[in-house]
């Protein structure tokens, strides 16, 4: 595992480390490369909308769900029915299982094209996931901040950047005691894709 010295120096302000495992290098640079270009190209890809403020808004990232077949998903008011796994998602699946020593059955692909794609402060903790979810996260392309805010305190901020073929484990409390976005950026940026492999009850 790797440590989470990069958040704080100071020790009483690090990020507890037992609600993540992170390991920058889970897979080797090219094949994840080779990964990205190939699920940018095969998966049928999804915009979703989300309402505030009586407004109707498209969600700034593209979607998709896959997973075993009576997995669905609601995610932002709209649900989910999982597409049938891939052979590589599936390669996939078995990888970061045989590597975790956990079991998931569904998995959610985020496609960020540029640094205006991102994802608001949000928990996952839906009602499907559990009271406390594992959540493998597997970032393919361009490097992109992680930041954390604890929800009682936002005073109490971390970032982590996930870059190619990086890998990070979200567990014990976590969503229920902080939140997690990927920013806008105003930098140019690549296209980069985050697969969520998630256990729905």
């Amino acid at each position: 595992m790797s440590q989470l010295s990069f958040f704080e120096d100071n020790e009483s302000l690090r990020f507890p480390e037992n609600l993540l495992d992170y390991y920058p290098h889970f897979l080797e640079a090219g094949a994840a490369m080779q990964l990205l270009h190939e699920l940018m190209a095969t998966v049928p890809w999804r915009q979703s909308t989300l309402t505030i403020k009586d407004k109707v808004i498209l969600t700034p990232r593209l979607l998709a769900w896959y997973g075993d077949a009576k997995y669905s998903y609601h995610l932002s008011e709209k649900q989910f029915d999982p597409l049938p796994w891939t052979p590589a998602l599936l390669d996939l699946r078995h990888k970061v299982e045989d590597f975790t020593q956990m079991h998931f059955n569904s998995v959610l692909l985020n496609y960020y094209r540029d640094g205006n794609d991102s994802v608001a402060w949000h928990s996952d903790n839906e009602q499907e996931l559990g009271q406390h979810p594992n959540i493998a996260s597997l970032s393919l392309g361009q490097a992109r901040n992680f930041d954390f805010r604890h929800k009682q305190d936002h005073q109490r901020k971390y970032s982590l950047q996930l870059g190619n073929g990086a890998l990070l484990i979200m567990k014990g409390d976590l969503q229920q005691q902080w939140e997690h976005r990927i920013p806008k950026s105003a930098r140019p940026l690549q296209p980069r894709i985050n697969l969520t492999f998630r256990i729905i009850y």
